[in-house]
């Protein structure tokens, strides 16, 4: 596999981990929001090799404890190449966190299901109504969901979250998102910032009391929701 970027440490995207989060190239979606538009186009990335990653992995076993894999969109890779490398990766004695829209179900349920996963970070975009909008493309919807039902049967640790941004979100679309998703599962709303590096310029965000409102509207479904990056 090639991976277009690393980051050494983090505190933050491995829940009670010390981590290192490992960026793939590529994605199915063109969400206007996204941070890490080069990422997704693969223009202007430096590539690291498998090689390359697995020698940092090595040499900091002793100090890390797991390894995020995010993107882009990982599962757009073969699965096969994935698990072989995921393999090697918990060989050296590393928790796996694995990040992903939720579009490949089957490549999922694989991985968790061969033990190659600890964690899954999965984003949800919107309500269904509003998804393709939020995602820049026509996506199967059918497919996400199959992911979701997955999830929430609780065969792994996981999480939802959402990117909330003041152009693409309200509060008919926050509450059908709950209306949807309703369920005890853990679910974070991080509002959108604007990283310099994402695919439509014109998106905006919202500011932390629409936030707040957001919350509680999900929690009549969601009793789990929180504010990532706020104070309540």
């Amino acid at each position: 596999m090639i991976f277009g970027g690393l980051m050494k440490l983090t505190l933050l995207d491995y829940p009670e981990k010390v981590a290192c989060t490992l960026f793939t190239l590529g994605c199915n979606l063109r969400c206007p929001f996204c941070h890490n538009a080069t990422l997704v186009t693969g223009h202007d990335v430096e590539h690291l090799t498998e090689e390359d990653v697995l020698a940092f992995l090595d040499k900091r076993k002793h100090v890390l404890e797991g390894m995020c894999l995010t993107g882009g969109e990982p599962l757009i890779n073969n699965v096969e190449e994935i698990a072989a490398f995921l393999t090697k990766v918990k060989a050296l004695g590393y928790l796996v966190k694995l990040d992903t829209n939720g579009f490949f179900p089957k490549k999922l349920q694989k991985l968790v299901s061969s033990g190659l996963v600890d964690y899954v970070g999965m984003d949800v975009k919107n309500s269904l109504s509003r998804y393709a909008e939020t995602v820049g493309c026509a996506p199967d919807l059918a497919a996400m969901q199959r992911s979701v039902a997955y999830l929430k049967g609780g065969v792994v640790p996981y999480e939802f979250r959402m990117t909330v941004t003041g152009n693409h979100h309200d509060d008919k679309s926050v509450e059908e998102l709950g209306q949807w998703l309703r369920s005890d599962s853990p679910l974070y709303l991080q509002k959108f910032v604007d990283s310099g590096d994402i695919l439509d310029k014109t998106t905006y965000g919202c500011d932390e009391d629409t936030m707040r409102r957001y919350r509680d509207i999900l929690l009549p479904y969601m009793p789990n929701v929180k504010l990532r990056g706020m104070s309540d």
